[in-house]
């Protein structure tokens, strides 16, 4: 029986955009089919540029930052781009504290991570 997806992809001008079905990113399960998928969409290559959109995130745990992290060294050695959009302020202070703010850049809104791959 094939698992349903965590995530919902779409893609607008060139860019691969992706949300995730659930509100929490909490349990093991959960975060184990949110990585594969994320690692398997990066290390594909053949999405260049992918923007990950948190609006529909509520919480997060430690192990989702951690798999964050993992992703973003996949995507660097895929030459894959990662933005993050739509980042509530709780969870933009997480990521302050864990300093992934460094790591990540990060827009309010799908249209100006789109626009920041397609400059005009």
């Amino acid at each position: 029986m094939q698992e349903e997806s965590s995530l919902r992809m779409d893609t607008a001008d060139g860019v691969t955009l992706v949300g995730f079905r659930d509100a929490s990113i909490l349990d093991m399960n959960t975060i184990q089919r949110v990585s594969r998928e994320l690692y398997r969409l990066v290390e594909a290559g053949d999405r260049p540029s992918v923007v990950l959109d948190f609006s529909g995130v509520r919480f997060l745990s430690s192990q989702a930052l951690g798999v964050l992290l993992t992703l973003r060294r996949k995507a660097d050695a895929a030459s894959v781009r990662v933005v993050l959009v739509g980042l509530r302020p709780e969870l933009a202070r997480v990521f302050r504290i864990a300093n992934l703010d460094k790591l990540f850049v990060f827009f309010d809104t799908r249209e100006a991570a789109i626009a920041h791959f397609n400059p005009q």
